[in-house]
Formats: C-alpha cells, structure tokens, sequence
C-alpha cells in the first residue's frame, strides 16, 4: 500500500502541523491539557524515534508552559533509554534524572532538545493528543493522526525509523506487528515514493518499563547497521 499526504501536499515546515493536531486535541485529548508536538534535528536525522501519544506528566502540555511542546519534557525514565543508546550528552542526562518535573524550565527543554537534534535524533509521537493519564487510545484515534505523521517523515527525512510497541508499530506499517516475533526486522515504509527503513522495538514505558534492555539492545544494533 501506498501512502500519500496529498491533503497536506503545499506544507514544507513542521511547525505548519501543530495547528492540526490542536484541533485534534479538541477532539480527543483533555479540554485542559495542550498537545505535545515533536522535536530535535529536523534535517534528515539519523533516527526519528515514534512513540505512542503524551499524558498530563509532560509538564509542557499545561496551559501555563509558554515553551515548546515536545514530547517527554519533565519525564525521566525514556531519558535513560535515549541515553543509554548513546544520543544524549551525559551532562544533560544526569541534569533530567536529578532535577523534579516541576524543575523543568523552558529554557532547559530547549537545551535538552538542541542536545538531542546535535545527536541526529527526531522525537515525535504518532497521537499528539494529550491524555490525563496512561490509558490506552483505540486504534481508530491512533489512525485520524498517520497520515500527518507520514507528512512529518516526508518533511525531516529520517535515514531510519524506530517505532515503539504493538500498536504503534502496526498501524504506521499497516500490518499486525508483534514485537517479539520481529525484533531488528527491517520494514520499507512508503510516503510518497520515498522508502524509509523502519524496525520495531518494545515499548519502554509505563508496563514496558521490564522491556527496556531489550529496547536498548536492539536499537544499538539498529543504529549500527
């Protein structure tokens, strides 16, 4: 199957996205939360990492937060992942784990993320409708977001892509994904006549927490082929 993003074909910068997925917010994220967007190196990164959608422990996603709207700000435990595959600085990763959420200032977000796109990297969710808590969204939701998604891709041009988890990973490669059975596996996701190489790796957050060494040991193997 072929992927188009024809509906979105005249836009060439990311930010001209965040409008869309405000109005999703409206639609299905909390009234009182903002959307969470994406961010790091936006000119053909090494790496676009793709998570699930953001919950109300992003402390950017307050009304109050003037800064950006990136995913995990004020969290701790993806950091140790990104870190510990080797695309964050030391001196920025031992700031994230001793400081508390609340701690986060805008100006910190911007170094942390201008550390991650130094690295290559691009983070960014496949839902940016922010939720109160960790309850898991139904596919149909997932899908009104795929094919901005796809038009972040055709805008950043990853060399690679790692998606994290079952239901993420299946509908961004529109086929029944089990994680496990797939592990390093190399997909050819199609947008717009362009191929990008994309793998599967096991979710490391929340119950996904006992899955993290195997999230890290295969995205280092991912990143050196």
């Amino acid at each position: 199957m072929v992927n188009n993003v024809k509906k979105y074909s005249k836009i060439t910068k990311i930010c001209e996205l965040n409008k869309y997925y405000d109005k999703l917010q409206k639609e299905y994220g909390a009234k009182e939360l903002k959307s969470i967007y994406n961010g790091g190196c936006e000119d053909n990164p090494d790496v676009c990492f793709i998570f699930m959608n953001p919950t109300g422990r992003n402390v950017a996603s307050t009304k109050e937060w003037k800064g950006r709207q990136s995913p995990w700000i004020g969290t701790k435990n993806i950091w140790k992942l990104i870190h510990a595959v080797g695309l964050q600085s030391d001196e920025v990763f031992n700031t994230i784990q001793s400081i508390k959420p609340n701690d986060w200032t805008e100006e910190f977000a911007d170094e942390v993320y201008e550390d991650i796109a130094s690295h290559k990297v691009f983070i960014t969710n496949l839902g940016k409708c922010t939720q109160i808590d960790a309850r898991p969204l139904p596919d149909k939701v997932l899908k009104e977001y795929l094919e901005l998604l796809e038009k972040e891709i055709e805008i950043i041009k990853p060399k690679k892509i790692i998606v994290f988890g079952n239901q993420v990973s299946s509908i961004f490669l529109n086929e029944k994904i089990c994680v496990k059975s797939v592990r390093q596996k190399e997909f050819l996701k199609d947008i717009n006549e362009e191929k990008y190489p994309t793998y599967a790796v096991f979710y490391p957050v929340g119950n996904g927490m006992r899955n993290i060494d195997l999230a890290i040991e295969d995205i280092k193997d991912i990143i050196k082929k």
